[in-house]
């Protein structure tokens, strides 16, 4: 079967190349000399044309899903410096808006004070809480909110979990193996007995050294004047 004219026709009428026009096999397709017929084969659905090649988007779409999960995000996805994802500022702007909103709601209710709002509001611009349960926490540990305690929730202690039975008969059959061993009779040994102490000899104290004897030193007499003759 020679379509080639009805294709032609066809490729006028839908507005694309010959290439994607598809015709189906039949008597009224043959038959179809004019655009008009070839517009109600259109419109029957007995000629038709085929879809575009383009790049597709099923890739995408799954990575989409699997990103709003949290995965594909980890440090090897990443490019760019720390701030390029998000600038500082933006993240600033975001987190304060929502310390201030809260504050506001807190006031607005009655929860807090006009002074108190003022010096939340001065340390939210300073950038002491990290968040809005921070700002929660920190209101009910110092009791600032009216009609609320300062109860503050203390973790509970999760209680042992119960020994397996598998545990419990090994803990068992150990018991009676120890029970059946009969304890092996020792010879006493015998103990040497202690040593005296020997007491330890006085020093002598070195007898006190005499004084040397001074020497006396013989003075010789004086000599005696002689007599003058006259």
């Amino acid at each position: 079967m020679n379509t080639s004219s009805q294709k032609r026709i066809a490729a006028q009428v839908l507005k694309c190349g010959t290439s994607r026009v598809k015709l189906k096999e039949s008597h009224e397709v043959e038959e179809a000399l004019t655009r008009q017929d070839v517009r109600d084969l259109v419109q029957k659905g007995e000629v038709y044309k085929k879809q575009k090649k383009g790049t597709s988007r099923f890739a995408a779409r799954k990575k989409l899903v699997q990103k709003k999960k949290g995965r594909m995000r980890g440090m090897g996805k990443r490019k760019g410096t720390f701030g390029a994802r998000k600038k500082d500022k933006t993240k600033w702007i975001e987190a304060v808006r929502a310390q201030r909103s809260l504050i506001r709601e807190l006031r607005d209710n009655g929860k807090i004070d006009v002074s108190l709002y003022r010096k939340l509001y001065m340390r939210v611009k300073g950038g002491f809480f990290r968040n809005r349960s921070h700002i929660m926490m920190y209101l009910k540990e110092h009791e600032m909110l009216k009609g609320m305690g300062a109860e503050v929730v203390k973790p509970v202690k999760k209680a042992a979990p119960e020994a397996a039975p598998k545990m419990e008969v090994k803990k068992a059959i150990k018991k009676a193996e120890t029970a059946a061993r009969k304890p092996v009779a020792r010879k006493p040994v015998a103990m040497k007995p202690a040593k005296k102490p020997v007491p330890k000899k006085a020093a002598r104290k070195p007898a006190p050294k005499k004084p040397a004897a001074k020497k006396v030193v013989k003075k010789p007499a004086p000599k005696k004047a002689k007599a003058k003759k006259k």
